[in-house]
């Protein structure tokens, strides 16, 4: 059965509709939603089979993963990773924004990822991906979308193109637009020297 394709307003998200998408979470369901950068896969972090699944078509193994968690705010951060004083200063002045920080790992992540020692945290500053966490009431997997095939644009654009390559492999493809180019700017905050581990989005300053 073939995903469904969600339109929802990128700045006022209709309740409705992101209650529709959460109660697919809920269920197992793999969804494709906008973020601040590009277009990502996501699911529920504590559904084991849902992140086998993203983990399928990615092609790699689940522990071998490189996913990050979406948040809806700092409040969940703690929660799954260790963040020195240094590092949350710096996470509440840039956070909502185009950033992913690699955190130490606690032992409350769970346990499909459980073998890892970083973690990836994200609070993208767009409204779906941010309601959706915040109506799951804990954080989703993200991985962004490649398109491998195309040698001009790496991350695809158009959520008609996305549905047309995974209405097969996911449940729901979220059409809030059309996506970005250039992916989060990655941070190692597992010290307080703040490496930039990937050039993207977000311009870092200390």
């Amino acid at each position: 059965m073939p995903a469904e394709f969600l339109h929802i307003h990128p700045q006022t998200p209709e309740p409705r509709k992101i209650q529709q998408v959460v109660n697919s979470l809920r269920n197992g369901g793999i969804v494709i939603y906008p973020t601040d950068t590009v277009y990502a896969l996501g699911c529920d972090i504590h559904n084991a089979r849902a992140v086998e699944r993203i983990a399928r078509i990615k092609g790699i193994k689940p522990q071998k993963n490189d996913f990050s968690f979406i948040c809806h705010d700092l409040s969940h951060i703690s929660d799954y990773a260790r963040v020195s004083n240094a590092a949350f200063k710096v996470m509440k002045r840039l956070l909502p924004g185009p950033f992913t920080f690699i955190l130490e790992a606690n032992n409350k992540v769970p346990k499909v990822l459980a073998n890892r020692k970083t973690v990836g945290i994200r609070v993208p500053d767009h409204p779906i991906a941010r309601m959706i966490v915040f109506e799951l009431n804990h954080p989703i997997i993200t991985t962004s979308i490649k398109d491998d095939e195309d040698e001009i644009m790496e991350y695809p654009t158009d959520p008609e193109i996305i549905f047309e390559r995974f209405q097969h492999q996911v449940d729901i493809v979220i059409d809030g637009g059309f996506g970005g180019l250039i992916p989060s700017t990655v941070i190692d905050a597992t010290d307080d020297n703040f490496d930039i581990i990937r050039e993207g989005a977000g311009e870092f300053t200390r």
